[in-house]
């Protein structure tokens, strides 16, 4: 394939290459960044193109590469890394408090509203809570499977009720 074919080509099929660019980078800028870099790169590398294969694969091939190895150095650049000597405090926990009073209160919240629910809501939700799968629920509590569903379903919805205080 001679250059002017490889660059008519290219050219051609660029035009699918954008929606994907976007899609990845979920920005309009950074997208037409990831175009120019991915047709530099397959212009600089055009001798490592084999002929009667598929281009588009491998421009999308070349676009994706050079997305991951944008976005780990995005994340390289931003990693901060302490070079003071004093680093026992920053791990240190002795001179740190925790204060549990809001998930204290949360949690007393949470017990009260699971326990006013009505007891056939209350043990099978309970029962699914401990790590019981459905069946082994309507097994034990020998009724069909659709009420265990049904029951705890209705106790997620009543238990969502009562702790609205808490949605973010």
């Amino acid at each position: 394939m001679t250059t002017l074919e490889f660059n008519y080509a290219i050219s051609k099929t660029s035009k699918s290459l954008k929606p994907f660019a976007f899609r990845l980078t979920k920005d309009l800028e950074d997208a037409n960044d990831l175009l120019q870099d991915t047709l530099v790169k397959a212009f600089m590398n055009r001798d490592k193109y084999t002929d009667g294969t598929n281009l588009k694969a491998w421009l999308y091939t070349i676009m994706k590469n050079t997305f991951i190895t944008n976005y780990q150095r995005l994340l390289r650049k931003n990693t901060f890394i302490d070079t003071t000597d004093n680093l026992h405090f920053i791990n240190s926990t002795d001179s740190s408090v925790e204060n549990n009073a809001y998930s204290t209160f949360a949690m007393e919240d949470i017990n009260n509203a699971v326990e006013t629910l009505d007891e056939s809501y209350k043990q099978p939700f309970m029962m699914h809570f401990s790590g019981f799968k459905y069946h082994e629920i309507a097994q034990k509590l020998q009724v069909p499977i659709g009420t265990v569903k049904n029951r705890i379903h209705i106790a997620r919805k009543e238990l969502k009720e009562k702790l609205q205080v808490y949605a973010y």
